[in-house]
């Protein structure tokens, strides 16, 4: 029996009560002067993508700035976002002929960035999303309607929808994940009304996470999404127009060696991998599941941390089972995971429209491969259906 609560667990970890895997204070929007010229290119990327000029005003770029006058955690995670969109930009400034090298004055600070920050030197969902938005109304929720993005490509509604969507999802989970939490404690304590009690709220908040996917296509066109957003979000590991991966110049621990890492994905958020644990949902034999292990490097630390910790923790499955005659538990935790394969099987329909169905116009943005390296489409249908052999029967409760 472990003796940290959910509550605990929480805190060491960095996961907000209310906001999740969010950080808890807004991300910041600009760095120390020092930082000037990054801040000014990524100001204008759409405009430089749609002049063809990216490549050449980072080209021109001076030696970078000190990360040391980054003292603070956010700013880094800044810097690790701009520098993440402007290497991206660079390698598919021309979707046509993707670039396999980046010049010394982005790959350096580039890699050490990635360094502070914890996980690979691409564009992975923590800066794509978790740090990448900010608040109208300051006092208002973080939720459609009251949050913009920080950073975009080639910008526009459906870039936007796109990405704001994944970050009310989060916005969302954080309820959640403490409710789960908080499950597991009362499981631990041997008592099922109170666990049924927290699996309702963890229910609650998978059923708001489910309602706000479902909005994805009124902002998001799947033409535009597919033909204006997702090429940028590849990276440079499965991607048929980099088969060798690309090369950081100027970075001495790569010794001029291409390197690989996976691209931009929504599988990196540790929301669904942390309400999997806690339900003792395991898709570790499946196909699918072994890569989205793999997918944690590119999460941040402290996330990676929490799900370990989590899955140390016993799984609530066990104990609904040996309580199968507790109907309120039962029904709260088959709930939870119809809801969670409804999640899944509504991402998957989007992968099918969003995708799957569009004419691929170049070897660079494959409608067989996602952004994160795999063929998603037989993945995707797979996992969704195995989650329901995770429901459990009801047993009649017999007395003595």
């Amino acid at each position: 029996m472990t003796t940290r609560t959910a509550d605990d667990l929480l805190a060491e970890h960095g996961v907000d009560p209310q906001r999740g895997f969010l950080p808890p204070k807004d991300p910041v929007r600009r760095l120390p002067p020092e930082f000037t010229a990054w801040e000014e290119l990524t100001d204008v990327l759409p405009k430089l993508l749609a002049a063809g000029l990216v490549r050449e005003e980072i080209d021109a770029l001076g030696p970078a700035p000190s990360l040391s006058l980054l003292t603070r955690q956010d700013q880094r995670e800044r810097a690790m976002l701009l520098l993440s969109y402007l290497g991206h930009a660079y390698v598919f400034a021309d979707a046509h002929a993707p670039t396999a090298r980046l010049p010394a004055q982005l790959a350096q600070p580039w890699c050490a960035a990635a360094d502070l920050a914890g996980r690979p030197p691409v564009l992975s969902y923590a800066s794509h999303a978790l740090v990448n938005w900010r608040r109208f109304d300051p006092q208002g929720p973080v939720a459609l309607g009251n949050i913009a993005r920080l950073q975009n490509f080639l910008g526009g509604l459906d870039e936007e929808w796109f990405v704001l969507v994944h970050v009310a999802i989060e916005a969302c989970a954080g309820p959640g994940l403490l409710a789960a939490g908080r499950a597991q404690d009362t499981a631990e304590e041997g008592d099922p009304e109170r666990t049924a009690e927290q699996l309702v709220l963890v229910g609650d908040v998978l059923e708001r996470m489910l309602s706000v996917l479902r909005r994805m296509p009124e902002g998001c066109d799947p033409y535009i999404y597919y033909h204006r957003v997702r090429p940028f979000l590849f990276g440079w590991t499965g991607n048929p127009a980099l088969p060798e991966g690309v090369v950081y110049e100027g970075v001495a621990a790569h010794e001029g060696r291409p390197q690989k890492f996976r691209g931009e994905t929504g599988a990196q958020s540790s929301v669904i991998p942390a309400f999997d644990a806690v339900l003792g949902l395991d898709f570790s034999n499946d196909p699918l599941g072994a890569h989205l292990f793999g997918l944690r490097e590119y999460m941040p630390p402290r996330h990676r941390a929490f799900l370990n910790a989590l899955a140390q923790r016993t799984p609530l499955r066990p104990f609904v089972a040996g309580n199968a005659s507790v109907s309120v538990l039962v029904d709260a935790y088959n709930r939870c995971v119809t809801l969670s394969g409804a999640f899944r099987r509504q991402h998957h329909a989007y992968a099918a429209s969003y995708i799957r169905a569009q004419q691929p116009a170049s070897a660079a943005n494959p409608v067989e491969t996602g952004t994160g390296g795999t063929p998603f489409m037989t993945y995707l249908h797979q996992h969704a259906e195995n989650t329901d052999q995770y429901l459990l029967s009801h047993q009649p409760h017999h007395s003595r």
